[in-house]
């Protein structure tokens, strides 16, 4: 498992091995002790799977608050997607900055996204499937979210506008300037 920080150090891009022959391959993608070793105390209680038909399907910017708020594990099983995370913790360097990582089926990647950012992505290629762990349980009543234009988070999702599809509901999520984060950043 080889683990990196990215620009904003506490995501982490993850990686492993896949040991293939004539009969297909193999590949732990998960191990508690493997993370742990880097520095990654986690536990997970609910595994997330969802699937879009179609290119071009934006989900997002998600998020859960405290005290339910969750970290989660990006993994893509088939298809390929532009994952973002955006830092939402108050008083981090990064505040309002976000990552973005190409994930897929093929590069076989996995991203750590830790609580307190807002989490998306958008569909590069059609029958995409993401799986993800998470570290709390759904509680709807703590979801929240931010739009994925809002011009001051700066993102660039790779898609034009007029073929993207999203659900009403993130159409219309509060923009960062109507947002007060109850996450704060913890010096290391």
């Amino acid at each position: 498992m080889k683990i990196e920080s990215l620009t904003i150090p506490d995501v982490k891009l993850i990686s492993t091995a896949k040991h293939g022959d004539h009969r297909g391959f193999f590949s732990e993608i998960y191990s508690q002790r493997g993370l742990q070793q880097a520095g990654l105390d986690l536990r997970f209680v609910q595994d997330n799977y969802s699937f879009s038909a179609e290119t071009d399907v934006l989900r997002g910017l998600h998020f859960q608050i405290p005290p339910h708020a969750q970290g989660k594990l990006i993994r893509v099983l088939s298809g390929c997607i532009l994952d973002i995370a955006v830092d939402l913790r108050v008083g981090s360097p990064w505040y309002g900055k976000h990552v973005s990582v190409e994930l897929s089926a093929e590069n076989w990647q996995q991203l750590w996204i830790p609580i307190g950012f807002a989490h998306g992505y958008v569909t590069r290629t059609p029958e995409s499937a993401v799986l993800y762990k998470v570290t709390d349980s759904f509680h709807p009543e703590l979801e929240r979210g931010l739009r994925w234009d809002d011009a001051t988070l700066n993102i660039d999702w790779g898609i034009d506008t007029p073929s993207m599809v999203i659900n009403d509901r993130d159409k219309c999520l509060p923009l960062t300037t109507e947002f007060q984060s109850p996450f704060v950043y913890e010096t290391p």
